[in-house]
């Protein structure tokens, strides 16, 4: 197959920086492993006083207003779709949920099944909800019918980092995204490529 063979979607949500820089090693790192990549943030939902009352909050909105919001047909265009998010709550932030939730139409047509999906967060404390928040993330994969790849311990860097479900960041705007942590996103989207292009493959074979 050629070189860009697939395309892959990276759709987050980031408050303060953290997930956006991650995107951004993710979907750098899936385009040099052979994807055509759209990166996408997720519309913000917050008040334009609660995001100017946080300075990293307004910087980052500043700093990421050109990128484009996700959209319906970046995830239609996707063979696979990175999502990201920080935890809330041990959960999904509400703008990332909000977005998937209104995939509800696409879901019953069909159309966000047998694509790939993986998921990448960020939190500020060690405990604070990394691996949940990823779990939550994939009951909607499960739903779409979608094939989930994660990162698993398939790599050396893996047993760095820690975390089999996918990518993840310990600190907030004041700690930079550290070595384990771009190793994971490099691991995970190479992962990602590689799979959906058997995927790919595959059921061009067998249609």
């Amino acid at each position: 197959m050629p070189v860009h063979d697939v395309n892959v979607a990276v759709i987050y949500y980031s408050s303060t920086g953290t997930i956006a820089e991650l995107a951004r090693l993710l979907a750098d790192s899936a385009e040099h492993a052979g994807a055509d990549v759209r990166l996408r943030r997720a519309a913000e939902l917050a008040p334009q006083a609660a995001i100017d009352s946080n300075p990293s909050w307004a910087a980052n909105a500043a700093a990421t207003a050109d990128i484009l919001e996700a959209a319906h047909d970046d995830v239609l265009w996707a063979d696979a779709v990175l999502l990201g998010s920080p935890t809330r709550f041990g959960n999904v932030a509400s703008q990332l949920k909000q977005f998937l939730d209104t995939l509800g139409g696409l879901w019953q047509q069909g159309r966000l099944a047998d694509k790939v999906y993986s998921g990448f967060t960020a939190s500020m404390t060690p405990h604070g909800g990394q691996e949940s928040t990823l779990l939550a993330m994939y009951h909607t994969v499960h739903h779409f019918g979608g094939i989930l790849i994660a990162p698993g311990y398939t790599d050396p860097a893996k047993f760095t980092d820690g975390n089999p479900y996918g990518t993840s960041h310990v600190g907030g705007p004041d700690t930079p995204v550290d070595a384990a942590a771009r190793a994971a996103a490099r691991v995970q989207a190479e992962r990602v490529v590689r799979f959906t292009k058997a995927i790919k493959a595959g059921l061009a074979a067998t249609s």
